[in-house]
């Protein structure tokens, strides 16, 4: 869907992800003009873009006169519980409000701001480099129409896909909302190991750096499955194989990784309450 047919949005929270996905819309296409922030506090990145494309901000909300056709809440799941009250007189009846905070519920929301279309959003931190990943979850009156407007939003820092049991935002918050830093603890957990055997520590860190960033092109740059990726890599009785009969034995990855996103997934519920 077109930018230009989604109609004016109010954006609540201008920090790091908030900013990153103010700067995708107005990369792809988004009238400043039809776009406002509302921040007592405003990111960095998302003050940038206020000087650069002449974007509207407002501290408060109550300073904002009509409701907005879409509103998307990017406040710290701690802030919630402030911003929602303030934000009665920005949604409207037929306001679509989209919510990437962790932890709040669909029904919280609908609770706080009225029984209109609601839909919560899964993202991740790439979202800062365009290559975020997104999923979404609605409520019972969500309709096509609103669900290409919030594919639309998310795509232009990313890529987006959608789920229909709210429940399992709790796996995503898991596997992709976390995800990164998992990542980012595989190229420490490299490092560390190169380190140990013998390598400097600067030779080291850009030996793990660069194999993630070039592994994740390589998944992005063809078609090819991961598992296929693995074996292209993996000469029988090599040097590969037999680091991946430790990483993949009984005591290997898959299960510290079941139980990671288990323990992640119980916690994401226990946070939701």
């Amino acid at each position: 869907m077109p930018f230009s047919d989604i109609g004016s949005l109010v954006l609540v929270g201008a920090g790091k992800m908030g900013g990153a996905m103010l700067h995708g819309w107005l990369k792809k296409g988004m009238s400043p003009k039809a776009v406002a922030i509302v921040d007592p506090h405003i990111g960095s990145e998302a003050f940038s873009m206020l000087i650069e494309y002449s974007v509207t901000h407002y501290k408060d909300a109550a300073d904002i006169s009509a409701p907005a056709d879409v509103v998307v809440l990017a406040v710290k799941p701690q802030q919630m519980g402030e911003a929602l009250p303030a934000l009665r007189r920005v949604v409207g009846p037929t306001t679509l409000v989209v919510s990437i905070a962790a932890g709040t519920t669909l029904a919280n929301l609908s609770a706080a701001l009225g029984d209109g279309p609601i839909i919560r959003v899964m993202p991740n931190t790439p979202a800062q480099v365009g290559q975020g990943m997104s999923v979404a979850v609605g409520n019972g009156v969500v309709t096509e129409a609103h669900r290409r407007i919030v594919t639309s939003l998310l795509n232009a820092v990313g890529k987006s896909a959608w789920i229909t049991d709210e429940a399992l935002i709790d796996v995503v918050t898991a596997l992709s909302g976390g995800g990164p830093a998992y990542v980012f603890l595989l190229v420490e957990a490299l490092a560390a190991a190169g380190e140990k055997a013998g390598l400097s520590h600067d030779l080291s860190m850009l030996l793990a750096r660069q194999t993630i960033i070039g592994g994740g092109a390589l998944l992005a740059g063809v078609p090819t499955d991961a598992a296929t990726l693995r074996k292209n890599v993996t000469s029988p009785g090599g040097t590969t194989a037999a680091a991946l009969a430790v990483l993949m034995g009984e005591q290997g990855w898959q299960p510290l990784v079941d139980e990671a996103i288990a323990a992640a997934a119980r916690r994401s519920r226990e946070l939701a309450g």
